[in-house]
């Protein structure tokens, strides 16, 4: 059976995403930081998107041919060409990545037979969609990577309205100031 992982970058003020402008430094700027993601991540069979965050991730369809792309970005984009894509949107119309499909609605029921039958973990990506998942109970574990920066506003990482105890399971503190700490519900 597989885990539900939700991570994402964060705000020092915990938005997923600003409600004006970037998040500030993130991990594509850092080498050591994406290695370590794409380390943590690379078990994942199947990620779960929403539209917005499918549309940000396709990216790693091609990035491998971008001249000059580092080791570790190519690797990334192979672990992510590799694992399979559920994107969650009534308004997409089709994809543009290989194992990838439109699912209209999010399905708890659904979703809680995929982790069953999984033999590797997936994600849940984004704020919006994660919500759905954490209020279903369906969220195994969550990794935030926080940034050095606040924002003041946006898209928070935890919905509103929600109360989790947690335990604190992993913590680590990179050169450029980012932190990573993974939890898992009690």
């Amino acid at each position: 059976m597989g885990k539900l992982i939700y991570g994402m970058i964060t705000s020092l003020d915990g938005y997923a995403e600003a409600a004006e402008g970037d998040l500030g430094w993130g991990a594509a700027d850092d080498e050591e930081v994406h290695s370590f993601i794409g380390d943590t991540f690379r078990h994942v069979g199947t990620y779960l998107y929403g539209r917005r965050m499918y549309e940000t991730m396709v990216f790693w369809e091609t990035a491998h041919t971008e001249p000059g792309a580092p080791p570790h970005v190519v690797q990334y984009a192979r672990d992510w060409q590799a694992a399979e894509k559920v994107v969650h949107s009534t308004t997409l119309e089709s994809v543009s990545s290989e194992r990838t499909r439109i699912e209209r609605t999010f399905d708890p029921e659904a979703v809680r037979r995929l982790k069953e039958a999984s033999e590797s973990d997936l994600t849940v990506d984004g704020p919006t969609l994660a919500a759905q998942a954490i209020a279903a109970g369906l969220v195994d574990e969550y990794h935030l990577f926080l940034t050095s920066t606040v924002v003041g506003g946006g898209k928070r990482f935890f919905p509103d309205g929600v109360r989790l105890e947690l335990d604190l399971v992993e913590q680590r503190a990179f050169a450029s100031g980012l932190i990573h700490a993974r939890y898992r519900p009690r």
